[in-house]
């Protein structure tokens, strides 16, 4: 895992450099900003820019009088991430296509944005219905608008969903996250490194693993630290067997919006039966407690995790293969929710969801980290974009990820799984994970004091949920739920 470099680019010069980077094939990865010198006057606003296998890059822009011109128009998925930073920091883009909040609902306003330093927010809110496109041509009139949450049946987390409608055909549709106003990233500061992994593992319970192990990563290319052998071969055997339970779930909620209740039951089942591995081998379902800067904080139990691994293996080959034959399942997934692989790049989706595009990338492949260059994934890519290649590919990472653990579990290292990692004053340091949903990205700096400074959270879900609208505008009703579902999205990982 090689540490990006940072290269200091005038803000005149931006626009140019970004159209540059589009046209070689390089993909904006994500902007965030930050105060170095802790004053609320100098902020400096970073992007991350991935090459493909090339080292990734960052980009280090001073704003003029808290001014930058926008990027939007050229990658269109830095589009949320100025909006957020408008919000959270006070730095305006200029000439932005979309230049409404983001992360504030319609009618909320505060003192001051909350990631200034020394800022005493608060908060004022006004009710008021979401901005939405205006509606005109000979059947205006017939155009309906359905607001859909926040609070909603079951467990779902807050979101509202706004569709313009006609009858079953879908218009326009207008997802409003955000109601969760957790301030994740602030809790982070004043922390000691080390402390943050306990946090990161929180940001999203499904994701406790990927978080973590982005977070500690980044942590370590602050500090220089060297992870040993085994403790890199057992964070991707943590992280692999957070991808299988995470890939049944998903068989077992997709089969639950086609209707198919057999193929639903049997997927939470297979699921349960991957968490039960978990917890034998870790001591908790969700893997937590183990990740921490430099390695880990002990050894899990790995007597058994295989012999449990081959019958579950057996039963998975089993009941996907009754999914990818199963009619009425197919016939539900098959054209639904088209994603090209245009938008796809464009909007900036990630994980199954791009490459179910025919977008080939992922992180585990392009910027090895962990032990992944010892046991690289093959990468699994399909072409129509639709819901059914979204299962596709995901039937094709489980087997992928059990191949994997068993290669890991059968020849793994010995020696210690931690080593010393203090980062100095001063530094930084970025770190990414192939979460289940995708790219996942920690940016950290490290203060005077030793203590975080600014932790910068880059979720797959906060991608996804921004490409997924164009795969609802002009479908039906009784497609929307199972095109959800087929891009596994969670709002947890957007929330701030």
């Amino acid at each position: 895992m090689s540490a990006p470099g940072v290269e200091d680019v005038a803000m005149n010069d931006l626009a140019e450099r970004c159209e540059a980077a589009v046209r070689a094939g390089e993909r904006m990865q994500m902007a965030y900003a930050w105060f170095p010198s802790r004053d609320p006057g100098s902020p400096e606003v970073r992007y991350v820019v991935h090459a493909g296998s090339r080292p990734l890059h960052i980009w280090r822009c001073r704003p003029v009088s808290g001014h930058l011109p926008s990027l939007a128009a050229i990658a269109p998925l830095l589009s949320w991430y100025e909006r957020e930073i408008t919000d959270l920091c006070g730095v305006t883009f200029e000439d932005a296509p979309q230049p409404d909040a983001l992360v504030l609902l319609p009618g909320a306003q505060l003192s001051q944005p909350p990631l200034v330093p020394g800022s005493q927010t608060t908060l004022r809110y006004t009710a008021l219905p979401p901005s939405m496109p205006e509606m005109a041509g000979r059947m205006s009139d017939d155009v309906q608008l359905l607001p859909f949450g926040p609070i909603r049946a079951d467990v779902f987390e807050s979101a509202q969903f706004n569709f313009f409608y006609i009858g079953e055909a879908i218009l326009h549709y207008h997802p409003q996250l955000f109601f969760k106003h957790r301030g994740m990233e602030q809790r982070f500061e004043g922390l000691f490194p080390e402390l943050g992994a306990v946090l990161a593992e929180r940001v999203s319970g499904v994701g406790s693993v990927a978080h973590a192990l982005a977070y500690c990563q980044a942590i370590e290319a602050a500090a220089g630290c060297v992870v040993p052998p085994r403790a890199r071969w057992l964070r991707v055997m943590l992280a692999e067997l957070e991808r299988l339970y995470n890939h049944l779930h998903y068989f077992g909620h997709l089969s639950h919006t086609t209707t198919l209740k057999v193929g639903e039951a049997e997927g939470k089942l297979l699921e349960e039966r991957a968490k039960q591995i978990n917890g034998r081998a870790t001591g908790h379902r969700l893997l937590r407690g183990l990740l921490i800067p430099g390695g880990l904080r002990r050894e899990p139990l790995l007597a058994g995790v295989a012999e449990a691994l081959r019958p579950l293996r057996a039963e998975a080959s089993r009941y996907t293969g009754m999914l990818e034959s199963s009619t009425t399942h197919l016939d539900r997934l098959i054209t639904t929710g088209v994603l090209s692989r245009q938008v796809a790049f464009d909007q900036g989706a990630t994980g199954p969801i791009e490459r179910a595009s025919g977008l080939d990338r992922d992180l585990r492949r392009d910027q090895p980290y962990g032990a992944y260059a010892d046991v690289p994934p093959e990468v699994a890519v399909r072409e129509a974009g639709d819901a059914h290649a979204r299962q596709q590919v995901r039937i094709a990472e489980t087997f992928q990820s059990i191949d994997i653990l068993l290669r890991l579990l059968s020849s793994m290292p010995d020696g210690p799984i931690r080593a010393a990692c203090d980062a100095s004053p001063g530094s930084e340091g970025l770190g990414w994970a192939e979460s289940p949903r995708g790219s996942l990205y920690y940016a950290v700096h490290i203060g005077a004091d030793g203590r975080l400074a600014r932790v910068k959270i880059k979720s797959p879900s906060f991608s996804n949920w921004r490409a997924f609208p164009f795969t609802v505008h002009n479908t039906n009703m009784m497609d929307y739920a199972i095109n959800e579902a087929s891009f596994g999205l969670t709002i947890a990982g957007a929330d701030r």
